[in-house]
């Protein structure tokens, strides 16, 4: 039976379809040259949505799709009531979610103001500090809150942290590793069992190989 498969649009996208790929799941067209966010794949069997971060998880939630690929960030601001299962650590698109702020600047003690895309990541991480905290969303370049006096420090994810050193800051605590996810609808994990299982174990046996290359390297 097949499934409809829910991608995170670019990293994870380019980074999951060598994956795909080695389960023998490849889009018709190039996803490259193509503008399609709806794919069929080459076997007939699957389907592939590219959508944003945020979306993926609404489709698994709603069922639009059977199984969803995403970064663990993504499924963290989703929050505790999840109506989905993870299943699956990828090990791709590896990362850290941070605070960062102006280099040799502390924060303030109490009222600290907080720019970040993740509120409800960073809500959670402060509560645990026993910190009082003024957050601001924002969906742009993080970096320039401070810099322009609008927050203390900001919540992000954090890679090379090269983009910070350009702006002027530091990266500080770390509030969770970070890495790429697979979600699965939980109507679609009774109704397509076998399905899905067989492409979890598929992607175990492709993710567990390429760590074994790595390893050997």
């Amino acid at each position: 039976m097949g499934l409809v498969i829910a991608l995170n649009k670019g990293r994870i996208f380019e980074e999951c379809l060598p994956l795909l790929a080695a389960c023998q799941i490849q889009p018709t067209d190039d996803p490259k040259k193509s503008r399609k966010l709806i794919f069929d794949s080459v076997t007939g069997g699957h389907k592939i949505i590219v959508a944003r971060s945020a979306d993926v998880t609404t489709y698994v939630e709603k069922g639009v799709a059977d199984v969803g690929i995403t970064g663990k960030d993504t499924i963290l601001e989703y929050g505790d009531n999840m109506t989905f299962y993870e299943r699956l650590d990828l090990k791709i698109g590896a990362c850290r979610m941070m605070t960062a702020g102006p280099v040799g600047v502390p924060d303030p003690e109490q009222g600290i103001r907080v720019a970040s895309k993740f509120v409800n990541i960073a809500r959670k991480y402060f509560q645990s500090q026993s910190k009082q905290v003024s957050l601001i969303k924002l969906s742009g370049a993080l970096e320039i809150a401070p810099l322009l006096g609008l927050a203390d420090c900001i919540v992000d994810i954090v890679d090379t942290g090269n983009t910070l050193k350009a702006n002027g800051l530091e990266a500080r605590e770390t509030i969770c590793d970070i890495s790429t996810r697979l979600i699965v609808n939980r109507a679609s994990m009774k109704t397509k069992f076998d399905s899905v299982q067989h492409l979890i174990q598929q992607l175990e046996e492709v993710v567990g190989s390429t760590e074994s290359t790595e390893q050997a390297c």
